[in-house]
């Protein structure tokens, strides 16, 4: 078995492990600190939306000598607006001018002839409406609060009305991180990164409903035992999904990558990154969320319940009293102790700390009560 396999085992027994629980006030500052800073972004450099939404002009030209620098300050002079270029694979270029009218669209184009040196019937001219994106844009915000109310109305049928809060909460996160990411590098938004925005969301709520669903089978019973609390629980649901999740993010995550890279970077094809950069943003994020965030804020909602109150007080108090008799809370524990589904094995406060089975827990009976 592969290291990583093996300590993925480990995981799930409970044998090793990380307290993300205990210490969820920091990931909920470090997540603060970061959606601040994503608000900060998009309130101060904003979005730098595509020709689709604000409307404007593409030209396409065919062959031509001229670089890539030398036809945005061309282009910038002849419409008096900012133009974005891009090469082409067969030598042309393909120039995007927002707020451009079909007037000024043949003015502009006459004018970059002249400049590249290019028969003005070989430049293709392209208009886009403002109308149009703006039809887009609703849509899309339609969409997204659609999926949201639907999620919502689903996770707490399926599983209780605190995991549906917490999912929404990692995925407005989320949301915000992927928008406040494109502020701050200065990415184009097209309908493309829409449409990756909203699919890095089922991604994020993958991850989410698989800890979810890990959570609800080892706390069916819970109260039934005095052996561990809520958060202890929801602890060891975490670490048993963590190899999981990590798989699942790293395997998405290599493609996503190679196009934002590869695709856009080195081979200089652009309008990759429009889907490929909110994909890849969103995917860590989304991996993020659901073990730092979602998680821990449904432990935090459901230890408010007055049965689990009541339960950490019973458990607190019988590891006080197994204390007090030099004893371990697992020399007193029964298999009745312990939830139906539940595995009552915690994983341990620090990775690598190696824990043993309470005694008291197994098929045997006649210990010590």
């Amino acid at each position: 078995m592969s290291r990583l396999g093996s300590l993925g085992a480990r995981l799930y027994r409970g044998e090793v492990g990380y307290d993300f629980i205990g210490k969820r006030k920091i990931w909920y500052g470090i997540s603060i600190l970061i959606t601040i800073t994503a608000i900060v972004g998009l309130a101060v450099s904003g979005l730098n939306m595509g020709i689709e939404f604000k409307g404007g002009a593409v030209f396409t030209t065919p062959k031509t000598s001229v670089s890539v620098s030398q036809a945005e300050d061309l282009a910038t002079e002849a419409s008096g607006h900012q133009a974005i270029v891009q090469k082409l694979g067969n030598g042309g270029l393909r120039i995007q001018i927002t707020e451009v009218d079909t007037a000024k669209s043949d003015q502009i184009k006459d004018r970059l002839s002249k400049d590249l040196d290019v028969p003005t019937e070989k430049i293709a001219a392209d208009l886009v409406g403002p109308s149009w994106g703006e039809q887009i844009a609703n849509k899309a915000w339609t969409g997204l609060g659609i999926f949201m109310v639907l999620v919502v109305i689903y996770l707490a049928i399926a599983f209780e009305w605190r995991m549906a809060i917490a999912a929404l909460v990692a995925l407005i996160h989320d949301i915000t991180i992927t928008v406040g990411i494109y502020a701050l590098v200065g990415f184009e938004v097209t309908p493309g990164t829409v449409i990756g925005l909203l699919t890095i969301l089922g991604y994020s709520l993958y991850d989410t409903v698989v800890v979810f669903d890990s959570l609800r089978e080892s706390t069916g019973d819970i109260t039934k035992q005095t052996r561990w609390t809520y958060s202890e629980i929801a602890n060891r649901s975490i670490n048993g999904t963590l190899v999981r999740s990590i798989n699942t993010t790293v395997v998405a995550l290599l493609p996503v990558a190679g196009l934002l890279f590869i695709g856009g970077g080195v081979l200089g094809a652009g309008m990759l990154n429009d889907i490929s950069l909110s994909l890849f943003v969103g995917l860590a994020a989304g991996a993020y969320s659901s073990i730092f965030i979602a998680t821990p804020l449904v432990a935090d909602l459901k230890e408010r319940d007055p049965q689990m109150k009541a339960l950490k007080k019973r458990v607190l108090a019988k590891r006080a009293a197994a204390a007090a008799k030099g004893e371990s809370a697992g020399d007193e524990t029964s298999d009745d102790d312990f939830p139906e589904h539940a595995d009552p094995a915690p994983a341990a406060a620090v990775v690598g700390q190696r824990q043993q089975p309470p005694r008291g827990h197994g098929r045997t009976s006649g210990k010590r009560r």
